[in-house]
């Protein structure tokens, strides 16, 4: 019985170490198919291999991404071109900066001429004219001051160095320079005094009317309204102002102003430091003595009243500004103070000093 039971026993153990290396073998060989089919996976359609000249692009930004490597590269550049590349952008810098400040200076015109119509002035037929003209760079605009008293002056003038009717006109067109009698209003508007000039203007055509009240402690003020009048009403290189007992040699001016043409902010005139005078009742009296020093001191360097001119960008500075600007006692102290705290070429000229000595008031 036992022995039975053992040789049956023995056939079965037979039997499964058969089956058993018949199903090792069988497993190798699945496995063995399914690890070829996960390693080699067919390339997505989507997907490539980068080309030689992606790869040299990438080796060129990982480069990028390497200080040392971006260094050797920049000592490799001809510095012929480096300093090429520096002049460019100098030059696109200026041109920039010409840019802005051409916009600033229309942008400060036409703030000006809107300032005049919300405070009811009138436009001038001067200002009326502008509009066809208004792309003409003039070479300059000579502001003559003037009185109401002053009529025999103005006739002086007109028979001496300021041309009349079409040899104006031709001195604007040829020469771009533009004359004109600068007065304001009296304290009556519409008065016999306005009247009279309103005459005097239709048969001359030669005024420049501003918005202000004529009087002469009110120079400084009228001073300021005429640069940014002037300045908002003809685009020119300069801006010059001139008393009206004094004669000028319109081709020597021209001449002397030319020769300044291309600096920024030019101011031309006879420069003086006269005396600070605190003593009322004398001419010239100055009641904010106190700010300049103690008695005895001198005015900072400017130009003398008589004759001067200043550049377009200094007019422009004025016309921006004139809300703000100090008026001191003498016009010629106010407008040298305007420029004291900005970067002002000042051009002492002799020639225009008028015959006035230096220093002395």
């Amino acid at each position: 019985m036992s022995a039975k039971i053992k040789g049956e026993y023995s056939s079965r153990s037979f039997v499964s170490r058969k089956w058993t290396i018949l199903l090792c073998l069988g497993s190798f060989c699945v496995g063995m198919f399914f690890t070829n089919r996960m390693w080699n996976i067919p390339e997505s359609k989507g997907m490539s291999h980068p080309s030689v000249t992606e790869a040299e692009r990438l080796k060129l930004v990982s480069e990028g991404c390497n200080p040392k490597a971006l260094y050797q590269k920049e000592v490799k550049r001809d510095p012929q071109a480096l300093f090429g590349e520096v002049a460019n952008t100098h030059i696109a810098l200026q041109t920039l900066d010409k840019t802005i400040s051409s916009l600033e200076m229309e942008l400060a015109a036409a703030r000006s001429v809107q300032e005049s119509l919300q405070n009811g002035a009138p436009l001038s037929d001067d200002m009326g004219k502008k509009q066809p003209q208004e792309q003409r760079r003039f070479l300059m605009v000579v502001g003559i001051n003037t009185a109401f008293s002053s009529r025999k002056r103005r006739d002086s003038i007109r028979a001496t160095w300021m041309p009349q009717g079409e040899k104006r006109k031709r001195l604007e067109e040829e020469k771009g320079i533009i004359i004109r009698f600068v007065i304001g209003h009296s304290a009556t508007t519409g008065g016999i005094l306005d009247r009279a000039i309103e005459a005097e203007d239709r048969k001359h055509g030669d005024f420049l009317r501003l918005d202000h009240v004529e009087g002469y402690l009110e120079l400084s003020g009228k001073t300021k309204t005429y640069f940014s009048t002037a300045f908002s009403m003809w685009d020119a290189d300069f801006y010059v102002k001139v008393d009206d007992d004094v004669h000028v040699n319109i081709a020597t001016l021209g001449e002397t102003l030319v020769r300044h043409r291309k600096k920024p902010r030019v101011y031309i005139g006879c420069m003086k430091s006269g005396p600070v005078l605190s003593q009322k009742g004398v001419r010239y009296h100055e009641p904010e003595y106190w700010k300049f020093g103690e008695n005895g001191n001198k005015y900072f360097r400017h130009a003398t009243g008589q004759l001067y001119a200043i550049s377009r960008d200094l007019a422009s500075y004025i016309s921006i500004n004139q809300h703000v600007l100090h008026k001191y006692a003498n016009e010629d102290v106010s407008l040298g103070a305007w420029f004291i705290g900005i970067d002002v070429k000042h051009i002492d000229d002799r020639r225009l000093c008028c015959g006035t000595p230096p220093g002395k008031s």
